[in-house]
């Protein structure tokens, strides 16, 4: 459980806001390191709630609900939108190993020596590092925020350790903020992480427990594919029964299955075109 006093305190002087951020980002630290839990569905969830900020920082409008509509439904050949795109960036970003190779193809708007020298620093906090980032890559392109936000959370989960990107202070962002500078802008980032963290914990409570009661159904599954079916909705916000290994019919009712075994939702509230997650 995050402690109270990490996010109840008003903080004004940058040192204390900088001292609770780091305490949230600690504490965020250490639960992520429990193999319990599901690491990659938090991401997965974490990457639609940033590519949702970003879209909004872009001046659309569309919802969570219209950006898994964008890519969950997506045919073949079929391109996803600008939105869409934005969330398709995020989504693939959060799935791959961190190495400054893995960004350069899909932010080629940065030069490889760009990106591998942020990926080096290593002379001021995880958080300073972002924020340095977002302000150079803003500075070189300022309406790619998609990019820039990317490359900041990478080069903050790579100071901390981690794998692979888990979206943390863009979740907290304001639209306002990415106008700010040095200080400001380390300021703004900090102030973000502790407004995004209570947020990230409850995703990570949810999907563990959520994740738990989904594997404990397992044994009493009978359809053919079930396991694997399963294994998709332990590692994904959203599923489609499309992208379930049966066929199509099968998998509808595998869904209504779990939705009446109450481990699963339906999460568009239609009756056709569905998705669902844990």
């Amino acid at each position: 459980m995050l402690p109270s006093w990490v996010t109840s305190t008003r903080a004004e002087a940058p040192e204390y806001v900088a001292f609770l951020s780091g305490a949230a980002l600690s504490h965020l630290h250490l639960v992520l390191a429990d193999n319990t839990v599901p690491k990659t569905l938090i991401r997965d969830r974490l990457a639609l709630r940033a590519a949702e900020v970003t879209v909004g920082f872009s001046g659309r409008s569309e919802t969570m609900s219209d950006l898994r509509d964008a890519l969950h439904f997506l045919s073949p050949g079929d391109l996803p939108g600008p939105a869409g795109e934005i969330y398709q960036l995020w989504r693939r970003s959060v799935q791959r190993p961190i190495h400054p190779s893995s960004f350069s193809a899909q932010h080629d708007i940065f030069s490889d020596e760009q990106i591998a020298n942020w990926f080096t620093q290593s002379d001021v906090s995880p958080i300073e590092r972002a924020a340095n980032v977002l302000e150079q890559c803003l500075d070189i392109a300022p309406a790619n925020e998609a990019s820039a936000l990317i490359l900041a959370e990478a080069v903050l989960a790579k100071a901390l350790g981690w794998e692979r990107i888990t979206p943390v202070f863009t979740l907290g962002l304001k639209h306002s903020d990415l106008r700010a500078c040095g200080e400001g802008l380390v300021l703004a980032c900090h102030h973000a992480l502790r407004r995004a963290i209570v947020e990230i914990m409850r995703h990570v409570s949810d999907g563990t427990r959520n994740t738990t009661r989904v594997s404990a159904i397992v044994p009493k599954l009978r359809a053919k594919g079930a396991k694997d079916a399963v294994q998709i909705f332990l590692t994904q916000d959203a599923v489609a029964p499309s992208a379930l290994p049966m066929p199509d019919r099968a998998a509808r009712r595998f869904c209504d299955r779990l939705v009446s075994l109450g481990v699963v939702r339906e999460l568009t509230g239609r009756d056709s075109f569905r998705l669902y997650g844990v």
